[in-house]
């Protein structure tokens, strides 16, 4: 090596970076925009109020015998009417402040406010995700005290499916749900999802996803393949015109009522925690009926522009929802399953 030229190792030499352009790729990678299971399988809908209500009704049970003499006057009134519940709105937000000199700047990944509101845009929608299956009971704004409005998760509204695990909550009274508090965790087991689907289909629901966290999902799945599930085998398919496929998981379980069960991890579901955040390693197991819930909305997504103050330009990006269970016995919930133990049996 010669120091008669003024080469690249000159150029790095040079105070601050040198007088060396980076070559920087101009993307920014970007591994969290997940999925939104619930959001995709549940309706969409809208209401005009921060308490929305609706009503919910059932046949009675059939009966045998009831037959009438010909000629009979007609007897008492059957009519009735159903029950009425609802669930409180609620206001999630996201903000960002960019500097002129930032918006101005040539930046990896494009316009610096405009990728900000992109990715927080995405965080508020994923947001959303996770408070629809979260453990919120829900709270009637009052702006005057400082308290905000909070919708009750779905978990909380639908019927519980007992776990033995003594928890207790998600009752509805006087137009708040009150939120699960969490008993004992417990393993899941092969009996509660059969039991779970028997008792939704009784009551006319027809469940069509099992949904939890993915540790949970993945270990239902593998107790398929068990001694004691005898439910599927571990297979290989040998393709001529490609690599070997082993078959590794079951996706879809038929129930014992001839519906399809279909497994859906939820990386944005997450563990229960208790006053203090802590996770308590326990999670609900939900057993949706699609038709019969929906996500509700006062006012959708919105990117709202601030008041500039400065050299900077302010975005709020905010949606105002509410949770809906049609019918809770159209689904259940298997409240507190450890999210580490192995599915048994029963």
């Amino acid at each position: 090596m010669s120091n008669a030229n003024w080469d690249s190792t000159d150029l790095k030499s040079i105070a601050e970076g040198g007088w060396s352009t980076e070559r920087v790729m101009q993307v920014i990678f970007d591994i969290s925009r997940i999925p939104l299971p619930v959001t995709d399988l549940v309706g969409s809908g809208s209401h005009g109020n921060e308490f929305h209500e609706w009503l919910t009704d059932a046949l009675n049970p059939p009966s045998a015998g009831g037959w009438v003499v010909d000629g009979a006057d007609a007897g008492n009134d059957e009519s009735q009417a159903g029950a009425r519940i609802g669930n409180q709105s609620g206001i999630l937000d996201k903000v960002v402040k960019v500097s002129t000199r930032a918006r101005e700047s040539d930046t990896i990944g494009g316009e610096a406010l405009a990728y900000q509101i992109r990715q927080r845009q995405r965080e508020l929608r994923q947001d959303v995700e996770a408070n629809a299956l979260g453990n919120q009971g829900s709270t009637v704004s009052d702006a005057n005290a400082g308290t905000a409005g909070v919708p009750a998760s779905m978990p909380v509204m639908m019927t519980k499916f007992d776990s033995g695990s003594g928890g207790s909550g998600g009752v509805y009274s006087g137009s708040v749900w009150t939120g699960w508090t969490p008993g004992a965790k417990a393993a899941l087991t092969e009996t509660m999802v059969r039991d779970a689907a028997q008792a939704a289909w009784e009551d006319g629901g027809m469940p069509t996803h099992l949904m939890s966290v993915p540790s949970i999902i993945r270990n239902l799945s593998e107790y398929m393949f068990t001694s004691s599930s005898r439910i599927a085998t571990l297979t290989g398919e040998t393709n001529n015109n490609g690599p070997a496929t082993g078959m590794g998981s079951v996706n879809v379980f038929l129930t014992d009522f001839n519906v399809e069960l279909r497994f859906v991890p939820n990386r944005l579901q997450l563990p229960y925690a208790d006053s203090t955040g802590v996770e308590l390693d326990a999670a609900a197991v939900i057993l949706l009926d699609p038709d019969y819930a929906e996500i509700s909305y006062l006012h959708g997504y919105r990117v709202e522009p601030l008041a500039k103050t400065g050299l900077a330009d302010n975005r709020q990006m905010a949606v105002d929802l509410t949770y809906v269970v049609n019918e809770p016995n159209a689904h259940r919930a298997i409240m507190d399953i450890d999210v580490a133990a192995a599915v048994t049996q029963a």
